[in-house]
């Protein structure tokens, strides 16, 4: 069982943990420092602060650790995008899938958000079944740039609010 809760400056030392090894692979490729931990943190709190809020960042929480990091954001008033990260040595028991199912509830009805979009790198496909399992439909793919100069066709999924229709 995975709890989520708002960030805290004491999380720096956990969030290089989670940003480290295998876990970005398919994100920036370079593991965080102490001191861009610190300031994701505190990008996260400020951001927290604003008003209309615009994105929500969220510790995952198992057996009394934070072993991941969960966020939406708000793109226009009625979508938003979802992203996670998790430890490497949390992979593989549905930790991931628990925090997205949290926040999609929370983005449906705290957030008001009529659809939500996210997307993985196509070397990561346990990614992929998360967004499945959680109700996200592959819509297509979106070519992003990586840090070596060429670019990879991501796999992007929608949810619609329910009983919305999914536009592609």
């Amino acid at each position: 069982m995975v709890t989520l809760r708002a960030l805290v400056p004491d999380d720096a030392p956990a969030l290089t943990r989670i940003y480290s090894g295998a876990s970005v692979r398919h994100t920036t490729g370079k593991p965080l420092t102490l001191d861009q931990a610190q300031e994701k943190i505190r990008t996260a709190l400020a951001r927290a602060a604003e008003i209309p809020r615009a994105q929500w960042s969220w510790g995952i929480v198992a057996t009394d650790e934070m072993i991941g990091l969960i966020s939406l954001r708000r793109r226009t008033p009625t979508m938003g995008t979802l992203s996670y990260i998790l430890r490497e040595d949390t992979w593989g028991n549905g930790y991931a899938t628990e925090a997205v199912k949290h926040v999609v509830a929370f983005a449906f009805t705290t957030a008001g958000l009529e659809r939500l979009e996210a997307m993985h790198h196509p070397d990561n496909p346990a990614s992929g079944r998360v967004l499945t399992k959680t109700g996200f439909t592959r819509t297509g793919t979106c070519d992003r740039r990586t840090d070596d100069g060429t670019t990879a066709a991501y796999q992007v999924y929608a949810l619609p609010l329910p009983g919305a229709p999914l536009r592609r």
